[in-house]
């Protein structure tokens, strides 16, 4: 069963890893290193660190040690995620969604900083957004709401005309916090109830308003023609 949501913004405010980007071989490699070396289970560390930047992830994880040390932690492994993109590839759907946003007030708002989002999106084949909230411009990770009330500010628009596009736990919730509509993608998003869920991006359609609005149409259930391949 497939049913249609339409929603309407005046700006949209787009995740990258497991939004627009799937990185998750790179993070899975990176993180289960770093859990072996601290002796923590892999499975247990993968279900925090979607979404967060990794500094808070260490924090929830290895909670009374020092936030130097997270930090640290955090600078060594960004380079390492960096350096490791085999793999990275698009989210189906994502660069046609992106070319239909040309002309439209949109962001990034991703946890990560400027180089891994570069390279990332870079090795997926993917056009950055002209504004762009990295790790480098807020004091506090997803799922607080700064990065993204950051990025409506940026583009002008007010935070309840948002929609925010996401897949992680923290993210859904800080776009929440926001007080924006959130557009989950993918099976993570699934299980933490945002406004409407897709498979992936090829699910939705923009078109833009006579009164300069964005109309999001996004279809939701299983696709009937995957159903009879």
């Amino acid at each position: 069963m497939t049913a249609t949501a339409v929603l309407t913004a005046r700006a949209l405010l787009l995740d990258m890893d497991g939004t627009l980007v799937n990185s998750d071989a790179s993070v899975e490699r990176v993180w289960r290193r770093w859990a072996d070396h601290h002796g923590l289970d892999g499975d247990e560390v993968m279900k925090v660190v979607h979404g967060r930047q990794g500094y808070a992830s260490m924090a929830l994880l290895l909670p009374g040690r020092p936030m130097a040390q997270n930090h640290a932690d955090n600078a060594r492994m960004l380079a390492e995620e960096t350096a490791d993109t085999d793999g990275v590839v698009e989210i189906p759907g994502a660069r046609a969604f992106l070319a239909s946003l040309a002309g439209l007030p949109h962001a990034l708002v991703t946890s990560a900083d400027v180089a891994l989002s570069t390279a990332r999106m870079a090795a997926a084949g993917l056009d950055l957004p002209e504004v762009r909230i990295t790790a480098e411009s807020v004091g506090a990770s997803k799922p607080d709401p700064e990065g993204f009330l950051k990025g409506a500010a940026e583009l002008g628009v007010a935070p309840e005309d948002c929609v925010v596009f996401e897949d992680s736990g923290a993210g859904i919730a800080a776009g929440r916090a926001a007080g924006m509509k959130v557009v989950g993608i993918g099976p993570r998003a699934a299980v933490h109830a945002p406004d409407v869920v897709v498979r992936d991006l090829t699910r939705v359609r923009v078109e833009a308003a006579d009164d300069g609005t964005i109309r999001l149409s996004v279809t939701e259930g299983e696709d009937p023609d995957a159903q009879r391949r």
